[in-house]
Order: C-alpha cells, then sequence, then structure tokens
C-alpha cells in the first residue's frame, strides 16, 4: 500500500480521472460462437463458456466459431442479463446470445486487467430481465490512474488471485480424489447384492391442486434454485394460487430427492431438508422419494452423484438444443440395494469426504473463503481513489 501511496503523490496527488467503462471497452456479439450441440464430453477440446456462475459449462469438439483469446489476447465474457463476468485466456465456444465479449479500445493506455479488477468494484445488482451492457452497465464510472499506479494494482491483486487459484487446484484435486473413493464406494459390481430399479423402490409422489388450496404461501423451489456447486437450495420464491406458474407444481416433503431432468447432465440434485418440508419444487425436476425400509435417502443422493448415474443420463437425454431426461427413463435406473446397515456406513464415509470439499467453514474451502474476503477487502481499498 505504501508504495501505491508513493505513486498516487508522484502522479495525481489531486485525484485521478473517471470514465464511463464504455469509453475504454469495445464489445462484440457472441452470434457466430455460439455452440450448436450442447452435447458435451470432457474428453473433447474446446471449452463452452457461460459468463454465470457454472463458466465451463462442458466440451465440444466443434471446430468451426471459435473465439480465439489468449495470455497476450485476452477477454472480459460479460452476461448481458445478470452482468456476472469472466476473464478468459483460451480459445472457446459460448452457450447462448445472452453474452458480450469485451476488449479494450486501441486508442486509450489502460492495461485491461485493470479494467477487470475495476469492474470487479461495480456494485449494481440488476431488477428485472432485461439487457444491461448498453444501456446501463457500460455507463458507470471507474477511476484510470496513470499507468504506473495501474500496473502497481494488478501486481497486488493478481498475487491474491495467484494464491486463490493455487488453493482452488489444491482442493480439485481432492474433489477428483473424493470422486474416484465415492464411486469406489459405490460399485457393487460382482458382489452379491440385490438390484432394483429406482421406480421399484421410491413412492409416487403428488401435484399439488390449486384449486383446492387457498390463501396459503409456499417457497417454490425452481432449477435455479439449486446450487451445482454444494446439492444446496436457495433463492426460492413465494408463491400461492394466485401467482403460481401454470404448470402442475410438485409437493416435496423432507428427505425427498430431487433431480433437474432439464439439461441433466448439468446435475441439479439436493436433499430436501425440513427447511422445505411439504414445500413445492418445479416439474422440471423428478422426485425421489425413497421407501426408508429399503434405501436410505442419503444413500439414494449419493447414488445419484455418482459417475455411474452421470453416464446413465447422459446417454439417455433426449434432443439437441435443449436436452432432457423423463421420469420414467430415470426410474429406469438400476441401483444396488445393500443392507441399510450398510448403506449408512457408506454414507456416513462420504459424508466426511463431502465435508472436506464442500464445507466452508472447514479446511481448504475455510481457507478459500478467507483469502477471497481479503482479496476483496484490498481490492475495494486500492481502486478506492479521489475523483
Amino acid at each position: 500500500m505504501n508504495k501505491i501511496e508513493e505513486l498516487i503523490q508522484q502522479f495525481c496527488p489531486e485525484g485521478v480521472e473517471y470514465k464511463e467503462l464504455g469509453e475504454v471497452l469495445d464489445y462484440m456479439q457472441p452470434t457466430k460462437f455460439i455452440v450448436e450441440s450442447t452435447r458435451y464430453n470432457h474428453d473433447l477440446e474446446t471449452p463452452v463458456l457461460t459468463a454465470g456462475q457454472t463458466f465451463i459449462l462442458g466440451y465440444t469438439d466443434e471446430t468451426e466459431g471459435i473465439f480465439k483469446a489468449s495470455k497476450e489476447n485476452p477477454v472480459i465474457i460479460f452476461d448481458d442479463f445478470t452482468t456476472s463476468f469472466h476473464w478468459v485466456d483460451f480459445d472457446f465456444k459460448v452457450k447462448s446470445s445472452a453474452m458480450k465479449m469485451l476488449r479494450p479500445k486501441k486508442d486509450y493506455e489502460i492495461i485491461f486487467r485493470f479494467i477487470y479488477f475495476a469492474m470487479k468494484c461495480v456494485d449494481y445488482n440488476p431488477q428485472d430481465h432485461a439487457r444491461q451492457w448498453i444501456s446501463i452497465y457500460s455507463k458507470f464510472q471507474i477511476p484510470i490512474p496513470p499507468l504506473p499506479i495501474q500496473q502497481e494494482i494488478v501486481s497486488i491483486l493478481d498475487k491474491f488471485t495467484q494464491l486463490e487459484a493455487e488453493l482452488e487446484a489444491e482442493l480439485e484435486a481432492r474433489r477428483a480424489q473424493y470422486k474416484y473413493y465415492r464411486d469406489q464406494l459405490l460399485c457393487f459390481e460382482g458382489k452379491e447384492v440385490e438390484w432394483k430399479m429406482l421406480g421399484e423402490v421410491c413412492f409416487k409422489t403428488e401435484n399439488i391442486k390449486w384449486k383446492d388450496i387457498q390463501n396459503k404461501d409456499y417457497q417454490y423451489i425452481d432449477l435455479s434454485s439449486v446450487s451445482r456447486e454444494n446439492n444446496k437450495i436457495s433463492d426460492t420464491q413465494t408463491i400461492n394460487s394466485i401467482n403460481a406458474p401454470n404448470r402442475a407444481q410438485q409437493i416435496v416433503i423432507e428427505d425427498d430427492v430431487i433431480f433437474g431432468t432439464t439439461r441433466p447432465t448439468l446435475q441439479r440434485y439436493s436433499l430436501i431438508t425440513s427447511e422445505y418440508h411439504n414445500q413445492i419444487c418445479s416439474t422440471g425436476f423428478c422426485v425421489l422419494r425413497a421407501n426408508k425400509e429399503l434405501l436410505s435417502p442419503k444413500f439414494l443422493f449419493f447414488i445419484l452423484k455418482s459417475s455411474n448415474f452421470y453416464n446413465y443420463v447422459d446417454n439417455n437425454q433426449e434432443g439437441a438444443g435443449y436436452p432432457s431426461i423423463s421420469n420414467s427413463k430415470v426410474k429406469q435406473f438400476r441401483i444396488p440395494i445393500p443392507p441399510l446397515s450398510e448403506q449408512e456406513r457408506i454414507v456416513a464415509i462420504l459424508d466426511k469426504f463431502d465435508a472436506l470439499v464442500n464445507d466452508i467453514s472447514v479446511g481448504l474451502p475455510a481457507e478459500i473463503e478467507a483469502r477471497r474476503k481479503q482479496y476483496e477487502y484490498y481490492r475495494e481499498q486500492l481502486l478506492n481513489f479521489k475523483n
């Protein structure tokens, strides 16, 4: 910080100039870079990106319409509806047209990476589903200090992000290890164990009949309510007989397991907790209500996270542009039914693994969270200039 203060006193003691983002960045539409097929495979070469939280949706073998980026010529991909964005320094294709590709204008002396960090300090949350860049976001002003100051700030913040990236890489390695042991624990091939289809060990569920229920509010679990990072539910909507979506909705109870059947390889699944008992979920979910005399709900949840189930879904989804899998096809998946005591033993082991790689209160996830907060604090401090 002392060096930054010295540079400010040297180059701009009275303050720095502020400019609108649209003055220093050009944008490009993504139309010619949109992927044609969403049949992704991790063994393929070109990543398919979204500017949202997921970032890499999968990989494609398409060779036409690839956006060229590199460490020497990076780009910021910007979600035109949510204003989420990512720094990208490798070739890619995109999922949809709801994106802008941003690069610096050639006639401005700026460090592109500095602009990226400055955008992180923009405090704005869209309140409506409308395109944001041209009409709103590009009008936000950011500080443009002299180049030596930009470079020093970038150097400091890059050290933070590099450390976080190293921790993330270590966490990813542990997740791969966890996935391997999970699949090994859930593999019963060649063992003397009964196998049944999901439909044989899960009870039928019911849809809500709004005409029979008046003046009662429910929490509505949509596909977007389920985090793909930790399988938790958040950001539910309150609905009732007046404002409910037109399609029939499903009642869920504690210990149900829900699995998103629309774009199913995105793996949206969650175990319903007491907080969402007797609430409602979208018909985009297959609701699996385990017969607890045969099947532990938590064991079922881990089965759905296994590679075997992922491969089954990938091979049985239908539709190229917007793939899905039917509830009946999900319930045809065959699972092992070991004794309940063995199921609970496996669940106890996997719960410990799961906490180590997903619980932000312990281990590496906790350290990453602490580093991220530290980085955000210093970023705000470093980019707080007098106008």
